[in-house]
């Protein structure tokens, strides 16, 4: 039986059997709010210190709790989530492009991973099925904008082929950010 490391919640590896580890991609269900809420928690406050001001980061944390995903899920809000081992480890949301001036039908409005589940492949894995979900929508192209200083949001939009459209700014309170549109064509 092969062994192989994976990333444990307090930062470590744990030696996992693969023959037996699950790993899927699925809407999100009522019942996992409280997960997601864990998720978007750890995963802002990795991607977001020190660009975001403390303040504003927390206010944006906390008004983002499981009574905020509850309701989104049950509104039907596009947002699936990627389970390792029956624990949602990130989630992706999305619909139609809020962006008037840019031509791209669909939008992934954001996609996070846990931090110590991030560089293993799982990222990708959820982007795609975000696009699959869109497409399957109707939309056959897709933007995400991330934080011009995330480098690594930047990184990843670009490995997956995103090509810079547009660019724009942000507020968090007294703190302008600029921010960049990445475009995906078809498929």
């Amino acid at each position: 039986m092969r062994k192989t490391p994976f990333p444990d919640a307090s930062g470590g590896h744990i030696l996992v059997d693969m023959s037996t580890l699950s790993i899927g991609v699925r809407r999100a269900e009522a019942s996992d709010a409280e997960a997601i809420t864990a998720v978007h928690d750890s995963a802002w406050r990795q991607a977001y210190d020190g660009l975001i001001p403390a303040r504003e980061l927390g206010r944006m944390i906390t008004r983002r709790g499981a009574a905020w995903w509850s309701r989104a899920i049950r509104r039907g809000t596009g947002i699936v989530v990627i389970d390792v081992g029956g624990t949602v480890v990130g989630y992706a949301t999305f619909g139609p492009n809020r962006a008037r001036n840019l031509v791209q039908r669909g939008e992934i409005y954001e996609i996070y991973m846990r931090p110590e589940y991030q560089g293993v492949g799982l990222g990708t894995r959820l982007f795609l099925a975000a696009r699959r979900e869109l497409l399957r929508h109707g939309f056959d192209s897709a933007v995400v904008w991330a934080l011009a200083e995330n480098e690594g949001a930047c990184r990843f939009y670009k490995n997956a082929g995103g090509r810079k459209v547009a660019r724009g700014s942000e507020r968090f309170g007294d703190t302008v950010l600029a921010k960049v549109a990445f475009a995906f064509a078809r498929g």
